[in-house]
């Protein structure tokens, strides 16, 4: 205990360990709905300032670890501090509770970081090859902090560059890629500051030729717009799984869409239609001839319970026309028109040690909470002869998985949620900028409808959002102009970003076995 005591004054007296935590802080309001996306550079100065490239061996790499974990207790203790509005308003949690396991959460994020200033320092022999073996260690941290137990890719560095002039980078290498080029400016303005420019001339150069490459890009416009209408119904949250509530809840968002048939493609939000869609056939067969009626198409979530085989998918359906020329467009429970989520949520969509955690509080038992994945990769969902690219909530976090679901004749963006367990906060503010990340990469329009907001539609090219208020029963339409054309990312993804990792390690080998 006494030794304890005494780390933790040593921690209190030491500046550097206050700095880092004060740059990790700062480094939230870089992400939406701040916005200030120039206070990342400074962030991740200030980090490097603290763990000392010029530093290395055993002891330097214990210390840029401590600096890198603290860096890490503020950049996600504030930037996902919108998750524990979830766990104290539905979680039934005692606060000290609650806040505990906020703790633990962000500590168990600040690893990633811990681990990538430790690499770097313990394998590089000199500046350059520190940043060399930097990056190659935040690119490896970043994908296992997006993959392991399910992964959590949220508040990466690139998507604070959503909106800033570095945003033309998203096509080209996506934000896996701009995510390192901010740190590489960073560690450029950081050693401009020890009057060594050649970082910021590397910079520059680099900047030049993927912007050579981002304006060499085949995508425009095609000669087709379309009137689509989103519907946000504002459900309130304890009031959506309430089976005496479904048939308002359905009734409702019928209602909101009465007097806008007339739309190309109507999107409702995640799970709006609440009763299981094997109870819903007669809702969902009128839905359909109504849609099919009025020459248009509507896309819906709905929870599919499969009696046979005891499997719940969160799913979306299409009812209505199917295809250009589809007069008669017929409802079909389980018809392949469909797309099931694959990329679950922990504790809100399942439950890892389900036997162990489900006794000890609500938060751990939650209504729809036994979910099964869909697959990877699935069709595009064909609506009104429009190729729709999917995916539910948390999934569009994830690139790759979105990426894997794009063809070259995808015309849409889609992405349904509900963002009502997190209230007022942040949180759905940086789900709607990671929703535009995925436009970026892809180059197409995004349509994202949710229960209470953000719903909005995004146009990647002119970089324009038209949105409606949060927080209310609201209904939006919108013009929608296609694109065509393929982004480089969305042929390559992330391997070219991985070839220079390969490429960067190769180079930290070779210095640091030639001295």
């Amino acid at each position: 205990m006494k030794k304890l005591l005494t780390n933790l004054s040593h921690l209190a007296k030491d500046k550097k360990a206050w700095l880092a935590l004060i740059a990790g802080l700062f480094l939230t309001l870089s992400y939406a709905p701040y916005n200030l996306w120039f206070i990342t550079f400074l962030s991740l100065g200030a980090l490097l300032y603290c763990i000392n490239p010029l530093a290395n061996g055993k002891l330097a790499a214990k210390q840029s670890a401590k600096y890198g974990f603290i860096f890490g207790l503020g950049w996600f203790g504030a930037g996902i501090s919108w998750v524990h509005v979830s766990i104290a308003t539905f979680g039934g949690m005692p606060l000290i509770a609650s806040l505990s396991l906020m703790v633990l959460l962000c500590a168990y994020l600040a690893l990633y970081p811990a681990l990538a200033t430790w690499l770097a320092t313990r394998l590089a022999t000199g500046p350059y090859s520190f940043i060399c073996w930097l990056l190659a260690a935040i690119a490896t941290t970043e994908y296992l902090r997006g993959t392991l137990l399910t992964g959590f890719p949220w508040l990466s560095f690139g998507y604070t560059q959503t909106d800033s002039p570095l945003n033309f980078l998203a096509p080209v290498i996506g934000e896996f890629g701009i995510t390192l080029v901010c740190m590489l400016i960073a560690f450029a303005l950081y050693r401009l500051a020890s009057k060594d420019g050649k970082p910021l001339i590397a910079s520059v150069a680099l900047l030049a030729g993927l912007y050579t490459i981002a304006s060499s890009s085949q995508l425009h416009y095609q000669d087709k717009t379309i009137k689509t209408v989103l519907v946000q119904g504002n459900i309130k949250q304890h009031l959506r799984f309430e089976p005496s509530e479904f048939w308002t809840t359905m009734s409702k968002y019928q209602d909101m869409t009465r007097l806008h048939w007339n739309a190309d493609l109507i999107v409702w939000p995640e799970a709006a239609v609440p009763e299981l869609e094997a109870l819903s056939t007669e809702y969902l067969t009128g839905l359909d001839s109504a849609a099919t009626f009025n020459d248009t198409a509507l896309i819906t979530g709905i929870v599919d319970y499969q009696y046979d085989t005891r499997n719940i998918f969160n799913t979306l359906i299409v009812l209505g026309k199917k295809e250009d020329d589809d007069s008669e467009g017929h409802y079909q429970y389980l018809g392949k028109n469909r797309y099931q989520k694959h990329q679950l949520l922990p504790i809100g969509e399942f439950v890892p040690f389900q036997d162990f955690l489900r006794p000890i509080a609500p938060l751990f038992d939650l209504p729809m909470s036994s979910f099964t994945r869909g697959d990877e990769v699935q069709n595009n969902l064909r609506a009104n002869g429009l190729n729709i690219l999917p995916a539910i909530c948390y999934e569009i976090a994830f690139s790759e998985l979105v990426r894997g679901n794009y063809r070259s004749d995808s015309d849409i963006l889609f992405t349904v949620s509900n963002d009502a367990w997190f209230g007022d906060s942040h949180g759905p503010h940086q789900h709607m900028q990671i929703a535009r990340m995925r436009a970026l990469e892809l180059q197409r329009p995004l349509i994202r409808v949710t229960n209470n907001g953000i719903s909005a539609v995004y146009d990647p090219i002119a970089q324009s959002q038209l949105a409606m208020p949060q927080f209310k029963a609201d209904v939006l339409e919108a013009n929608i102009t296609l694109i065509k054309g393929d982004s480089i990312y969305s042929q390559y993804g992330n391997w070219p970003v991985w070839a220079v990792v390969i490429l960067l390690s190769a180079v930290g080998v070779f210095v640091r076995v030639k001295k």
